[in-house]
């Protein structure tokens, strides 16, 4: 199985969140590294496959709505990280994010959509 490797959209590009996340040892890069920023959504969720990484967002609305379409249209994508954004501190996302790659592979988030919350302990 192989580890979860991520790509930060616009939204989620925090200096603070990238600095931990690398420093945590995973595989991510931005939309910013790879001179990608101002490109669409669905744009985005194509070359996230195409690199085999799953993608972390804040944009809720925009990437459920690519997820089904890409459901329906039998069209198949790397994974869909989405948090929001208002409710998670930098260290909250570390973590959830953190244990979401422990807890699965490439091969696991293949058409998956996961909303993060599901990997943060709010106790």
């Amino acid at each position: 199985m192989s580890k979860i490797r991520l790509y930060l959209d616009e939204d989620t590009i925090k200096a603070a969140l990238v600095k931990a996340l690398r420093n945590a040892d995973l595989d991510i890069i931005t939309v910013a590294d790879v001179g990608r920023l101002g490109y669409s959504d669905e744009e985005q969720l194509i070359w996230a496959k195409e690199q085999a990484r799953v993608i972390y967002s804040f944009n809720i609305g925009d990437f459920c709505r690519l997820h089904h379409d890409f459901i329906v249209q039998a069209k198949s994508h790397a994974g869909i990280i989405l948090a929001f954004q208002q409710h998670f501190s930098i260290g909250q996302q570390l973590r959830g994010l953190l244990k979401l790659a422990a807890e699965n592979s490439v091969e696991d988030m293949t058409n998956q959509l996961i909303f993060l919350s599901t990997y943060i302990d709010l106790a």
